[in-house]
């Protein structure tokens, strides 16, 4: 039989290593691919299912943080005019901190919420309650 101390021990060991692991969130990185004059950012649709966001309401952030009109392919993405890697990744990181992250627990479990004619982030693990900026 294990003594209190040897269960405590056992029990810290198990629970450090879920608290170390990383984020749940885990987005693809941007597979962006310049053609001429035009710009794709062809996973498009996986990262904007990553963050379980609506594809239109990201293409319409980065349209206008880029200031680049583009349009919507199915899958995926695309800009006219260059638009580097580094440029779209900090965009969509930027995207994450503003309209997924909340902002009292840190937790990307929210979902967008529309009360009359406002709309809120809404966070399903906290139940906080933000109000959404326009883009």
């Amino acid at each position: 039989m294990k003594t209190y101390e040897q269960m405590l021990e056992e029990a810290t060991k198990k629970i450090s290593k879920i608290m170390t692991k990383e984020s749940r969130l885990e987005i693809p990185t941007p597979n962006v691919t310049i053609q001429g004059n035009r710009t794709f950012i062809i996973n498009f649709t996986e990262i904007a299912n990553g963050i379980r966001r609506n594809p239109k309401h990201l293409a319409k952030f980065l349209f206008r943080e880029l200031a680049k009109p583009g349009h919507l392919d199915s899958n995926r993405l695309i800009f006219q005019g260059k638009v580097i890697t580094s440029l779209v990744q900090s965009k969509i990181d930027y995207y994450i901190k503003e309209f997924v992250i909340c902002k009292e627990c840190n937790r990307p479990d929210t979902h967008f919420e529309k009360e009359d004619r406002i709309r809120f982030i809404k966070c399903e693990a906290c139940g906080a309650k933000h109000v959404l900026r326009r883009i």
